[in-house]
């Protein structure tokens, strides 16, 4: 050991090897920069630290040769191993570089088709990503997004620019992918990224437009400015980028404009908005009433603020329906209600007011018809924005129109392209229509944008037990997350197969764990069996405990054999649903 010690130092090879990482991360560092600005493929970047790091094995090899004796010529064993070692490194180059990168592997299996990149509809065209928070401080996270989502809106107000929305633009803070990746992904032709940082009672903001593509600056800018003035900060910054995209002001008419701002300009209540906000984009409970809090204060601060009104509806109802139930959910509602009538009062043309009684119409009261006329009204007046499209889209599906709900869902999908529930009403209303591929490529980039939501992987499962592929549903089911949905699945994918005495076990287990939450769904099964007498008592069933699954009825695969059947007239009166549908289900 000493020997070899000795020989190491004679050699200098630990000299050489730090000499070597410390050049060879100066040089990785430049890399990233350059290939940021100019765009390069991801896969380029990895060839060229897969080089720099088989470079480092032959540094090794010619320190221990050549670390004291600098002169000496090659000799022939030295160019064998140089060879061998240059060979080794050509193959793992080629073939490391053509796997895609970490994370993005292509998956296999379930999830082989990974969620298709957004088609580029126009070079008016922009995502605003997150704008990084510089001051330090996490708490100040809400005022960084807080911009970023103003900018958004205010942008959605030009004629002809397609803006993404933030639950798309959102899912790339942070991230390390090239421009063009980022482009690709969301459909635009343009970035709009940057920072703030909040001193007191100044503002310091930074933006650049790039074009995705290469990355390229078309416009960039850095402000100071005084706290106070803020929103005329956020007017100079989205008229500069409009004029970078050359787009115009919508025109007046049916569309009128949506601002996040209060009508009073009370910074404070603007503050207040945009933290209740940030805490409303986190679906869970204590956020929830976080979020209720700040819209709260924000009222207090400006008691006319209708946008604050209509979110705390918004934000009601949907902890209301998702985590609390019988009396305590309708105190939900009964207060999201009154929020959503006075923000209507405050502002009958704002958007997301009509969307707020929509949601009320939908989840609460099941008037269909009433809650389609508010997402429309929505729509009208906000019609760049896709979310209040794809909520329309899925009330016209409800009432049976399935083709109408694709074009909307899809229109919803434009600015909304990363939105895992968009694409798997679509999938579920292709299947209605009789695109059973479409539907089941839809369903799969639902999953694989949101791998963890067993709803999701369950709709994956209806489809393949519709289509009879038993073996894909009982291995889609059984890798569907833990919860009822995993239960429902396996319910499903059990009927598929020739065992029926399994079939009836998971049917009698559903039943057991989730009879009143899960009625909608066991009726659903009962039709599979062709149990038309427990299908319909199962639908009753459904309706005393309001199920939401009655949405399905009129594009359900497993209920409309039946329409036939004088119960099945019966139960659309009862629930307030037409009896005809367009629904044509592939065989």
């Amino acid at each position: 050991m000493a020997e070899l010690l000795q020989r190491l130092r004679e050699r200098k090879l630990v000299q050489w090897a730090l000499a070597y990482i410390a050049a060879a991360f100066a040089l990785i560092q430049v890399l990233d920069v350059v290939a940021q600005r100019f765009g390069w493929p991801d896969v380029l970047e990895r060839l060229l630290i897969l080089a720099l790091a088989i470079g480092f094995f032959i540094t090794l090899v010619l320190a221990w040769y050549h670390g004291e004796r600098g002169a000496q010529n090659v000799t022939r064993t030295e160019l064998v191993i140089l060879a061998l070692l240059l060979t080794i490194g050509t193959g793992l180059l080629w073939r490391y570089g053509r796997m895609p990168p970490p994370g993005n592997a292509a998956p296999q299996g379930p999830t082989a088709a990974a969620a298709a990149p957004a088609v580029i509809t126009s070079e008016t065209s922009v995502a605003v990503l997150p704008l990084a928070n510089e001051g330090g401080d996490a708490d100040q996270q809400y005022f960084s997004d807080g911009l970023s989502e103003d900018l958004i809106s205010a942008l959605s107000q030009f004629d002809g620019l397609k803006v993404i929305s933030r639950n798309s633009a959102f899912q790339f803070r942070d991230s390390k992918l090239s421009s063009d990746a980022i482009g690709r992904a969301l459909g635009v032709a343009h970035l709009l990224e940057g920072s703030v940082r909040r001193l007191q009672d100044q503002v310091r903001v930074s933006a650049e437009l790039v074009n995705a593509a290469d990355g390229s600056t078309l416009w960039s800018q850095h402000y100071d400015r005084a706290y106070k003035d803020l929103f005329a900060l956020q007017d100079e910054i989205t008229n500069a980028v409009a004029s970078a995209l050359k787009a115009k002001l919508l025109e007046s008419g049916a569309a009128m404009l949506q601002s996040e701002r209060p009508p009073s300009g009370n910074l404070d209540a603007w503050n207040a908005y945009s933290r209740a906000r940030f805490h409303a984009a986190i679906i869970d409970p204590a956020d929830g009433r976080q979020a209720i809090e700040y819209y709260n204060q924000a009222i207090a601060f400006d008691p006319r603020y209708a946008r604050a009104y209509a979110g705390m509806s918004l934000a009601e109802s949907i902890i209301g329906a998702t985590f609390f139930s019988g009396a305590e959910q309708q105190e939900a509602y009964v207060k999201a209600r009154a929020a959503a009538d006075r923000a209507l009062q405050l502002d009958p043309s704002m958007a997301l007011a009509h969307a707020a009684r929509g949601l009320l119409l939908q989840w609460q009261d099941f008037d269909w018809t009433a809650a389609e006329s508010e997402y429309r009204r929505a729509t009208e007046l906000a019609p760049g924005d896709g979310f209040y499209s794809a909520q329309l889209g899925r009330m016209r599906g409800v009432l049976g129109h399935s083709q109408q709900a694709i074009s909307l869902l899809r229109q919803g999908g434009v600015t909304d392209p990363r939105d895992a529930s968009v694409q798997y009403w679509l999938g579920w209303y292709l299947a209605a229509d009789g695109q059973a591929e479409a539907a089941e490529q839809a369903l799969r980039n639902a999953v694989t944008l949101t791998p963890g939501k067993s709803f999701l992987a369950a709709g994956l499962v209806i489809m393949q037990v519709r289509r009879g592929e038993y073996e894909a549903a009982s291995a889609t089911a059984q890798q569907t997350p833990p919860g009822i949905w995993r239960d429902i699945a396996l319910a499903f994918a059990a009927q598929t197969g020739n065992d029926r005495a399994a079939a009836d076990a998971a049917l009698q287990s559903l039943i057991a764990q989730s009879a009143d939450g899960s009625a909608y769904q066991i009726a659903e099964v009962y039709g599979l069996r062709k149990d038309a007498d427990n299908m319909f008592t199962w639908l009753d069933r459904a309706w005393d405990a309001r199920d939401s699954g009655i949405s399905r009825l009129l594009t359900d695969p497993f209920i409309l054999p039946y329409r036939g059947d004088a119960r099945f007239a019966a139960f659309c009166s009862k629930v307030g649903l037409p009896t005809a549908t367009d629904a044509k289900f592939a065989p």
